[in-house]
């Protein structure tokens, strides 16, 4: 069978390759209760895992990008999709790319259609331990962690590197600069970078920087 395949060539062993990880990405999907519309697309394979009654729900035609050698600047990881917690939900619209994202949702993450996140973007809901200092290193208990929702409007773009932190929003065709850390709500139609991330700039109606 190895030598069948190296025969075919470079071409032939990609094309092969790619039609494995979507049956193994769909196959993964249906195994785990993972939701998804037509025409998702898995290059190598995402990290999925859920905590019971939660649920994970993905739009149709997202790409999700596990494989550094199918995005220009690699990436760290493969995309993982996870929840933490009964009743957390990840939601991610139609025609949305992630390349080596993490998005960990303890109660709710949800994104919007369209939106594009460059390399290892992390998006999270939850600070995961207590920020009290008594017996933080081993605490579980989601009441004595702060959680809060993030919500992803359409057409976001995150740079590489982006984080997102718990309890934001961000507006709909907004761009985050690479690398930036995101505390607090963006507004649509805006540029923003930093850490933490600040509006720079405003996009005009036709999704220019405004000069």
């Amino acid at each position: 069978m190895m030598v069948r395949i190296w025969r075919w060539g470079v071409r032939g062993r990609d094309a092969l390759l790619k039609r494995w990880w979507q049956f193994r990405g769909h196959l993964m999907f249906s195994a785990l209760g993972v939701k998804n519309g037509e025409g998702v697309r898995f290059y190598g394979l995402p990290v999925v895992s859920l905590a019971p009654d939660s649920s994970i729900e993905l739009g149709s035609r997202v790409v999700l990008c596990s494989h550094p050698h199918y995005t220009a600047l690699g990436v760290a990881r493969p995309v993982v999709l996870r929840t933490l917690a009964p009743g957390a939900v990840i939601r991610v619209g139609s025609d949305v790319g992630i390349s080596g994202g993490v998005i960990c949702a303890a109660v709710s993450v949800e994104i919007g259609n369209q939106c594009l996140f460059g390399a290892d973007v992390q998006i999270t809901d939850t600070d995961f331990h207590p920020l009290a200092a008594k017996n933080r290193r081993f605490e579980k208990r989601l009441e004595y962690i702060s959680n809060a929702a993030v919500v992803i409007e359409d057409n976001v773009f995150l740079g590489a590197g982006v984080r997102v932190l718990k309890g934001v929003r961000i507006g709909r065709n907004t761009v985050v600069g690479a690398g930036s850390i995101v505390v607090r709500d963006l507004p649509s139609d805006v540029v923003a970078v930093g850490v933490p991330a600040r509006i720079v700039n405003n996009l005009n109606s036709e999704n220019e920087a405004a000069p």
